[in-house]
């Protein structure tokens, strides 16, 4: 008692402790006791936890968050909370993982449970089959507690996350699609004035190349291709043509003789 007080731990809660294992029945050296407190655990509250299982709210309130919250595969949120009974493995208890590791295992193994089930309606008509499948993967492995048992204590419906998801996923495509008929159509208004531009230029052209009919008519007379009577015939062709296009356009709907 003398060196372990030297060394800075609490004779009292260890004689204590002792005390409340040998009414219990629980073998408990002084030895593993004095560890068990110089590594910073409560050696007695490990004793009466022994004696008097515990239970863990998971998850835990004072961390703020009420529900575990999981979805089964038809997109269905499930809100449960859960009970854990556990007691105290004295053999494991230097070393051993906290009550946070068993939450949160806890949690994960019913997130998992719920997720793998097909409907939500599944899980609510058969609970306890989540205490079975958790149970089953042996979650104190490597904790200082044994699990006796888990408790699903409440399970409500909450949103439908699949819904959301689809409506989501809806919006999203919505918005691409717009996106790429936007692009589609501010490349046909860049094709249409890449149109326009080449009718211009095609205009341009036959504008340039009417001028060089005069010089090419000159060119005729003076190389002797071209006879005056050809150059009549010429003229009479073109106001012949000139007279059937002025026809024609009065002959057009809308079109009123002047």
């Amino acid at each position: 008692l003398e060196t372990h007080f030297l060394t800075g731990g609490d004779v009292v809660r260890v004689s204590r402790a002792l005390v409340a294992a040998a009414k219990a029945g629980i073998e408990l050296p002084f030895e593993r006791a004095a560890a068990i407190d110089l590594a910073g655990r409560d050696v007695l509250d490990a004793v009466k936890t022994s004696v008097n299982p515990k239970v863990i709210d998971c998850p835990n309130p004072e961390t703020g968050k009420l529900t575990i919250d999981a979805v089964a595969k038809d997109g269905i949120q499930l809100k449960a909370k859960a009970r854990v009974t556990v007691r105290v493995n004295i053999d494991a208890l230097i070393g051993g993982a906290s009550e946070e590791t068993i939450i949160a295992r806890v949690g994960e193994g019913i997130v998992t449970t719920i997720g793998s089930a097909q409907t939500y309606k599944d899980v609510l008509e058969n609970p306890d089959n989540i205490s079975k499948r958790v149970l089953e993967k042996g979650l104190d492995a490597g904790t200082a507690f044994e699990i006796l048992s888990i408790d699903i204590a409440d399970i409500d419906v909450g949103s439908n996350i699949g819904a959301k998801l689809q409506a989501d996923q809806a919006e999203a495509d919505l918005r691409r699609f717009q996106a790429e008929a936007e692009q589609r159509r501010a490349a046909a208004r860049a094709r249409e004035q890449e149109m326009l531009a080449e009718v211009q230029e095609n205009r341009a052209k036959v504008v340039l190349a009417e001028a060089e009919i005069p010089q090419a008519i000159a060119q005729s007379f003076r190389d002797g291709n071209l006879g005056i009577m050809d150059y009549y015939k010429l003229r009479n062709l073109q106001a012949d043509t000139d007279m059937r296009k002025s026809l024609g356009d009065q002959t057009k709907p809308g079109k009123t003789n002047e």
